[in-house]
């Protein structure tokens, strides 16, 4: 079901609920309503009753003539009462109850006109008519009684019920609230979940089955974003490798030819003069082409480095360990080179689960450029390590930055690419390549961050030991 649909169904259940208990507070209302003019008609009617047994007093007591015309006016005005209201009062009362009121008050009446018109003063026709007359008061007070019982009775029930029901719809409300609350917040984490996933490059689909919603329809959405983001990347990934062997085959064969031409141009002029040199003259010219054949070792041995890398040797680790190992072996550059040191390792990281000679070699490669970049400068550079750990990804990041000269921003994309160097001939553009594919073995990830004229960082990521899938158990 639709949110929208599930929001109309719970207002929906508002509204009936409202609805029902409404319509019992106006049937309850009604009833009080007709209550109250019921009791307003009954002290009327008790009000002509003892009016009429006070006359009747005067007569019965002392002989009033004249009370007994009272009495017939007062039967009079009560049934013009009784007829006028009798709706109401059958409302009220029943059908039942009101015939036997109109009875009561008929033989009253009767005896009253009998004794009136015969002029009958023996005490069986007055106590016949005290008795008729007490009988009739009596049914008045207790009908009266009863019914204003039952108006409290009413009241006190619309109470209870209106508190209930009050409660009820909150409760209902909140339950209603509540489920779909959880529903759009569950598929909200999702999302966000995969989002931040896709945004790491890691396009792995949301398998649980989902709500046929809103929500259902955006994570489906995200489901077809996610493979077509995934199959983009494989595209640009082919892509890019054909690119970079290409790259990789000319710089090889740039970075071969050059000492290669060299090893033959010494050996030719080797030839031609061999006679006329001497013998530290020849050891010299040996020496060049051992030079010449060092270089091809040095580059040959980091192509192997990086498309046969070697067999992790993987241990826990504690990545500001790692760090200190790389300050001692830079320690002395630093000192030659005029260069401050920063640190900022942070306390209780988790370990790693990596093969710590490799990432020193990638922490080492990396400080060594930076302090070959601040070398020239007049006032002396900066270097900064520092290492962190990212709650969210359960990582540890490692910061080198320097505030060397930077990298110029049409550059930072080829930082990693083979044979790219900003050194001139003195690099061989391998090193941040290899850098970036031990990393890469290791599940982390590195990037970089420049600023021409304010100097560059590096961001290295690697998993945490509990969040590696290689990882041991070192919970125990």
């Amino acid at each position: 079901m639709k949110t929208e649909h599930k929001i109309y169904l719970s207002n929906l259940v508002y509204i009936v609920l409202i609805i029902v208990v409404g319509s019992y507070a106006m049937n309850d209302l009604d009833q009080l309503l007709t209550k109250f003019r019921f009791t307003v008609i009954a002290d009327d009617l008790n009000m002509s009753l003892l009016e009429m047994r006070l006359a009747e007093k005067n007569y019965v007591i002392y002989g009033d003539a004249s009370a007994l015309q009272d009495i017939h006016n007062k039967i009079a005005a009560a049934t013009t009462t009784l007829i006028q209201n009798k709706q109401d009062i059958i409302r009220a009362l029943g059908q039942e109850r009101f015939d036997l009121l109109r009875k009561y008050m008929y033989v009253y009446a009767t005896l009253a006109e009998k004794i009136h018109r015969k002029g009958l003063k023996d005490q069986w026709s007055l106590q016949q008519l005290r008795a008729a007359g007490h009988k009739l008061e009596l049914f008045s007070n207790k009908t009266t009684i009863a019914e204003r019982k039952q108006v409290t009775s009413i009241v006190n029930r619309s109470k209870r019920v209106l508190h209930y029901s009050f409660w009820t719809i909150v409760f209902v409300a909140i339950v209603l609230s509540q489920f779909i609350v959880r529903n759009i917040t569950t598929s909200l984490r999702r999302i966000v979940a995969m989002t931040r996933l896709i945004s790491k490059g890691n396009f792995q689909l949301i398998e649980q089955k989902h709500a046929k919603d809103e929500m259902g329809a955006v994570i489906e959405a995200i489901n077809i974003m996610a493979l077509e983001l995934k199959k983009r990347e494989q595209e640009l990934i082919q892509s890019r490798r054909l690119a970079s062997i290409g790259i990789l085959v000319a710089g090889v064969t740039h970075e071969l030819s050059n000492p290669l031409n060299n090893i033959s141009m010494i050996a030719q002029t080797y030839a031609e003069v061999y006679d006329q040199l001497s013998k530290e003259e020849r050891l010299g010219f040996m020496a060049q082409v051992e030079e010449q054949g060092e270089r091809l070792r040095v580059i040959i041995k980091n192509l192997l480095d990086f498309s046969r890398p070697k067999e992790l040797q993987l241990a826990e680790t504690e990545v500001n360990g790692i760090i200190q190992k790389t300050i001692e072996l830079i320690q002395n550059m630093l000192e030659v080179s005029n260069i401050k040191l920063q640190l900022e390792l942070a306390e209780d990281l988790p370990t790693v689960y990596v093969d710590k000679h490799q990432i020193l070699q990638v922490l080492i490669n990396i400080t060594t450029n930076a302090i070959q970049v601040m070398t020239d400068m007049d006032s002396g550079g900066e270097l900064r390590l520092s290492s962190r750990y990212l709650a969210d990804s359960d990582d540890v990041e490692i910061e080198i930055s320097d505030n060397g000269k930077g990298i110029a921003p049409e550059f930072l994309d080829h930082i990693f690419d083979p044979f790219f160097t900003t050194k001139g001939d003195s690099g061989t553009g391998l090193g941040l390549w290899v850098s970036y594919g031990i990393i890469k073995n290791h599940g982390g990830m590195i990037r970089v961050e420049s600023s021409v004229g304010a100097g560059t960082a590096f961001f290295i990521t690697l998993p945490s030991c509990k969040k590696s899938k290689r990882c041991p158990d070192v919970s125990v």
